[in-house]
């Protein structure tokens, strides 16, 4: 697997087809991270993709096989830059970009920043209304002590300031009120759990309420909306429920 020197990310391509840049969790050293046991889960993914898409898995941020970035560092605006980097590094031009939670959030800013999106799939993360200061501030609680989870996939409990310097350069974006989500042109979709919503650090984060909130509007301005009923925010890693509908949108979009 190869790193792109421009971004210091590492990542690995397997497939044909049509380019497709999956994001977190379904990380480039997936197995490494997670174990050997978690190998049904990344199969689950590529056996069902990889027949016509080209899928891209990247080490992102600051784990696996990727240089560090300092926590300080991990902007909206960095983030976007480093993972256009690393999809020209593969070879990808134009390319769908896939993403879960803070992934999916990710998912946002990229198709408001690039052309190169020829369709977007958010999972588990609202296209309108997001909690984001609901989550900056639950990320803030949990510098002290981060969840076991979150310490399995980072170099160290201080690498998790990151998520704090991510999500507080999102506080100001325009989203709604200056149409940047409307704006997207690409085909786009959003899935979630049905039983998706949270409590952080004691917060109550909506994921799955918030999307329902607004699906009229979304599915009004393109989006296609699906939700995978009696699931959890974990639903990302139940393949056989998360990969064949996306699989149809994509399918269906991609001529």
């Amino acid at each position: 697997m190869p790193l792109d020197p421009a971004s210091g990310v590492f990542y690995d391509v397997q497939g044909h087809g049509q380019p497709l840049l999956i994001g977190l969790p379904l990380m480039a050293s997936f197995t490494e991270l997670f174990g050997s046991e978690m190998q049904p889960v990344l199969d689950g993914y590529l056996n069902r993709l990889t027949d016509r898409y080209r899928v891209l898995r990247v080490d992102y941020p600051s784990i696996g096989g990727s240089r560090d970035i300092a926590p300080e560092a991990l902007t909206a605006d960095r983030v976007c830059a480093d993972l256009l980097a690393v999809a020209s590094a593969a070879g990808f031009d134009r390319f769908v970009y896939w993403g879960y939670s803070w992934g999916a959030a990710v998912g946002l800013q990229l198709a408001a920043r690039t052309d190169r999106l020829t369709a977007l799939v958010l999972g588990g993360w609202p296209p309108l209304g997001a909690p984001y200061a609901g989550i900056l501030q639950a990320t803030r609680l949990k510098q002290a002590d981060p969840e076991p989870s979150s310490l399995k996939v980072l170099r160290s409990k201080g690498q998790y300031r990151q998520w704090e310097t991510y999500y507080a350069s999102m506080l100001n974006w325009p989203e709604a009120e200056a149409e940047s989500v409307a704006r997207i042109a690409c085909p786009k979709m959003a899935f979630f759990g049905g039983e998706g919503d949270l409590i952080e650090a004691g917060i109550p984060i909506r994921i799955a309420s918030i999307i329902r909130e607004h699906r009229v509007q979304l599915e009004e301005q393109g989006w296609t909306v699906h939700e995978i009923a009696g699931q959890g925010h974990g639903v990302c890693m139940v393949p056989e429920l998360a990969v064949p509908p996306v699989r149809s949108f994509l399918d269906s979009v991609l001529t």
